[in-house]
Order: C-alpha cells, then sequence, then structure tokens
C-alpha cells in the first residue's frame, strides 16, 4: 500500500510540536520549577505551550495502530504478530538505552523513565496478540481499555514494592527505588494498548476498496462526537477524568481549568479531547497538497529517527546554555538525578525564545530527515529500515 499523504502530514505536525515540549523542558527558565499546568504558578502562554504538545502522544500512539494495519495488508497475521513483536521489544531496548542515555547523558544510567517509546513497544506487543481475534473483538477490547480505566482511579497501591510497579505498569504513575537507580513510569500501558488497538480498527478506513468520501465523513462524525462527548462530559463533571474543573479568578484561567486533563495515565477525557481533532485532521487533511505540507511530511516519514536525533541536539543546547549562563557549567547536564521528579535549575530563557529555539530546532533537522527520508525512499528492500 502506498503512503497515506493526510496521515504522514499528521505525523510530521505530531513530530513537530512534540519538540516544543523537550525544548521547553530543557531550555525554559521555569521548566522543573514548576508544573506549566499548575494553575497557581503558570500564565496562560506557558499553559498553552505544554497543552498544545498534549496532542502528540495519543495521534503518535493511534497513528502506530494504524501503521500496523496497513503492514498487515502486506503480511500474514503470523508474519504481522512477529514484526509487532520484534519491533515492540526493539522500541522498548531503545527507550530504556538510547533515549534514556540522551535524557541524561549519564553513561552510569542513574535513573529509567519508562515513556512513550516504552509504551508502543509494549503496547505493539500487545497488539502481536490481539491481531489474531476478530477485529470486532479487537474494537471491543480497545474501548473498554480507553473508557473504562478510569473506574480504578481511586484504586492506589503504595510503597517501594512489587505490588505498586505492577500497578504503576497498568494504571497508576509512580517512581521507585531500586538500589542507587530511579525507575519511573510515566506511561501506564492499559489506556495506551487501548488507543493503538483502536488505531488498528481504524485503518480499515484506509483500505484500497474504501470510499475516500465516506471516509471523510466518518472521521468528521466520529472526531466531532468525541470532542461533543469531551465537553458534555467535561461540562459536567461526571466521568472519564480524576480532576475536576471550577471557576477560577479569571474567565481564561476557568478554561484552563476546563482543559486540564490527565496524561498520566491519559483519561477518557484527555483522550476524546486529543483524538476527536486529530480524527478531524486527517478528514480535512484528506486531500491537502502543497510545498508546506510535503515539509511537514517529510517528518512524518522518520518518526522514529527524528526523535532520537532532536533529543541529543536538544540536550546538547541546554549544556551550552548552561556553559554561558554565570555560576553554571555544562556538566550539569550530565544528570545523577531525575529532573522531572526533583527539580533543578536557575538558568534559561524566556518563554518567546523558547518558542524560537523550538523553531530553529526544527528548521535545523529538516535537511537530516529530508536526507534519510530519501535514504529510506531508495532503499525499501533492506529490512532494517522498517525499525528506525
Amino acid at each position: 500500500m502506498s503512503r497515506i499523504a493526510s496521515i504522514d502530514l499528521l505525523r510530521g505536525t505530531i513530530m513537530i510540536v512534540m519538540a516544543l515540549d523537550h525544548v521547553r523542558d530543557y531550555l525554559h527558565a521555569d521548566s522543573f520549577l514548576f508544573r506549566p499546568l499548575d494553575l497557581s504558578h503558570t500564565s496562560v502562554a506557558l499553559f498553552l505551550t505544554r497543552w498544545i504538545t498534549h496532542f502528540c502522544a495519543p495521534g503518535f500512539v493511534f497513528l502506530a495502530g494504524v501503521s500496523a494495519f496497513f503492514v498487515g495488508q502486506h503480511k500474514s497475521t503470523k508474519e504481522l504478530s512477529l514484526f509487532l513483536l520484534t519491533r515492540g521489544l526493539w522500541l522498548v531496548f531503545l527507550d530504556l538505552s538510547v533515549v534514556t542515555f540522551g535524557w541524561s547523558f549519564n553513561i552510569s544510567f542513574p535513573f529509567f523513565s519508562f515513556n512513550v517509546l516504552w509504551a508502543l513497544g509494549i503496547s505493539m506487543i500487545a497488539m502481536a496478540a490481539l491481531i489474531s481475534l476478530p477485529k470486532t473483538v479487537v474494537l471491543f477490547i480497545g474501548l473498554v481499555m480507553v473508557a473504562g480505566h478510569n473506574l480504578f482511579d481511586n484504586v492506589h497501591v503504595s510503597g517501594n514494592n512489587l505490588a505498586a510497579f505492577g500497578w504503576a505498569l497498568l494504571h497508576e504513575p509512580n517512581a521507585f527505588n531500586v538500589g542507587n537507580k530511579s525507575l519511573s513510569i510515566g506511561y501506564p500501558l492499559v489506556p495506551w494498548i487501548g488507543v493503538m488497538a483502536l488505531g488498528y480498527c481504524c485503518g480499515g478506513l484506509y483500505s484500497k476498496d474504501f470510499d475516500a468520501g465516506r471516509r471523510k465523513t466518518l472521521l468528521i462524525l466520529l472526531g466531532g462526537s468525541m470532542v461533543l462527548a469531551f465537553v458534555i462530559l467535561r461540562y459536567l463533571n461526571l466521568y472519564g477524568e480524576a480532576s475536576h474543573w471550577s471557576k477560577q479568578a479569571s474567565a481564561s484561567f476557568s478554561m484552563l481549568s476546563f482543559l486540564k486533563t490527565s496524561k498520566y495515565p491519559p483519561s477518557l477525557l484527555f483522550l476524546l479531547m486529543t483524538l476527536g481533532p486529530a480524527l478531524l485532521f486527517l478528514a480535512v487533511a484528506e486531500n491537502s497538497r502543497g510545498l508546506v505540507g510535503e515539509i511537514i511530511a517529510v517528518y512524518g516519514r522518520v518518526p522514529l529517527f527524528y526523535y532520537l536525533v532532536h533529543i541529543y541536539v536538544i540536550h546538547l543546547l541546554a549544556m551550552l546554555a548552561a556553559e554561558l549562563t554565570a555560576g553554571h557549567d555544562w556538566s550539569d547536564w550530565i544528570l545523577t538525578w531525575n529532573p522531572w521528579e526533583t527539580g533543578f535549575k536557575g538558568y534559561g530563557f524566556s518563554l518567546a525564545m523558547t518558542w524560537l529555539i523550538w523553531i530553529c530546532l526544527v528548521v535545523a533537522l529538516y535537511p537530516l530527515c529530508k536526507w534519510y527520508d530519501s535514504y529510506k525512499q531508495r532503499h525499501k528492500g533492506r529490512w532494517w529500515l522498517s525499525y528506525v
């Protein structure tokens, strides 16, 4: 099956926006001092800078499910299952090695963060088993995982023990100490596996014999219904989000409270809020063409390559910024602890400068992504390219 332009465009947009969050983490003056969604400290601009990046992880996991369906069009169920298993294991390895080192630049690996690539990898391993089931069953399982996991929000397992670790893997993020290592789980598995399963089922909309006009209509109906469901459920504070919204001192902050939903784990309302617009994006981009769209799509065709490279470049920029700041040194960014858990800072740029650095970073990485995209197009027969 040939590549779908609208999907590459959405994935490319996701990759570009994702980098904003990581640039903010490493280079904004207020990062690690307080969370940007903390209404008692944040500003509207900072809140929205973080909030806009919430669309990235759900969209990427969902599209990974769609891609699994595409791969299955050229493979038997057994072959697809093996591909998902091996690619999933590869992503878990990358997250706990190459990515973890990229965050810390410390060869002793003082902390391990089970983040998005880990969740992607385990979700693919789960899908390796699920694809043997009828698609209606896969759809049902995905819906139950996404819509039902918030029923367990009031279940907590405390302590630095195996039971708490297992519950963190499934539903409730937590951090643990194992000897002199720190382990933090930010992406519990149940809802993410559900998102990938739903993406896999949605892949059928892009089958060769599926009418494009009908697909666009269905995407609009599904996406619009999800956004509407988010607004209604959020307004009524009924279900699907552990943290209720409330009126604030100003209308703008009341809106921020309304938009503040839980990513860790992704609540039902978080997923409605992010995946609904993603489906609408796919509908609108169905027939998109043009130079800008093609440029953005390049990032979407080499997502893992871009992801790995951008982490290292941003970390190097943080080292440079520390070296140029009085009282700090580049070695401050050879981390011996997890700053996302403990916090540290004392230097950094304004939010406007952070945005400018992000734009420059994305532009600077384009030639490298374009080269790798061209390399992949010229060497489609090389099996290992499907893993990078």
